[in-house]
């Protein structure tokens, strides 16, 4: 059940770096949320390694006994998510498939954008400064390491395939919540679809879903509420993801989480 906006329990967040400007904009002002965890981007390219990941970070910071509730900064993420377990904290995931539904705050406007324009790709601050996305840039660095590494014609054969994926998509979405995003980063993704072809859209997105989850007013509309002993589950329909209970293992044990930040209650950040 949601929580008494009055007084949120101490809460510890677990995010991917896409989203860390703007949780970190966001939580100056939250002084209940006591810690952030941030997790390298692109775990979500395979499912299994952000599961485990995911699993030892919600384990280490259930190590922590300030901490009550453990929100996290993600979505089913290519089911990298599905089958999380919450042990002695609470465990609160928004209804999303992936970050950007948490950047447009509605997962119901998620997807009729995706109806109406079904080859989109998109592009936000996080994305821009965290892995580099379809244009020009992209395909000269591939085309220098393929060369280096297997030679001109067979460099020629990978970019054909590396590129021909890029052939469903006909235009670029640069989405933000009026935090990090910057003329230059527009300018770039615009470069990007200019090179690509593909139309230029940008989209202003909403905050409420991101503030809801950090500041704790979970309802179960947009919020899995996950008790300890049960995990999160893909429903496969319009919910998302539900409870239920942990029934297996998620994944091996990593003895090395990829954390690029971790930090004390709005204190100094140390990286691993």
């Amino acid at each position: 059940m949601p929580s008494d906006l009055n007084s949120p329990p101490t809460i510890g967040v677990i995010l991917c770096a896409v989203l860390e400007e703007e949780v970190r904009h966001f939580t100056k002002a939250m002084p209940h949320v006591a810690k952030l965890v941030v997790l390298e981007q692109g775990l979500h390219n395979e499912p299994a390694k952000l599961r485990a990941t995911l699993q030892a970070a919600v384990d280490e910071m259930e190590t922590d006994s300030h901490i009550q509730v453990i929100v996290l900064g993600y979505g089913l993420c290519s089911r990298g998510s599905d089958g999380i377990a919450a042990r002695r904290c609470r465990l609160v995931i928004p209804r999303a498939h992936d970050c950007i539904t948490i950047l447009l705050g509605d997962k119901d406007r998620y997807q009729r954008y995706m109806d109406r324009y079904a080859g989109t790709y998109w592009y936000s601050p996080g994305w821009n400064k965290h892995h580099i996305p379809p244009g020009q840039q992209r395909y000269e660095k591939l085309l220098k390491q393929y060369v280096a590494a297997y030679g001109e014609d067979n460099a020629e054969f990978l970019m054909e395939s590396e590129q021909h994926w890029f052939k469903t998509y006909t235009r670029a979405t640069y989405v933000h919540l009026g935090v990090g995003q910057t003329p230059a980063d527009i300018a770039f993704t615009k470069e990007c679809a200019n090179w690509l072809k593909w139309e230029f859209d940008m989209q202003e997105g909403d905050p409420s879903l991101l503030l809801a989850l950090l500041g704790g007013n979970w309802d179960a509309q947009r919020f899995v509420i996950v008790e300890p002993g049960q995990a999160i589950r893909m429903t496969g329909d319009i919910h998302v993801m539900t409870s239920g209970p942990h029934l297996e293992n998620v994944g091996p044990e990593q003895t090395h989480l990829p954390i690029l930040h971790e930090e004390g209650p709005h204190g100094a950040a140390h990286s691993r």
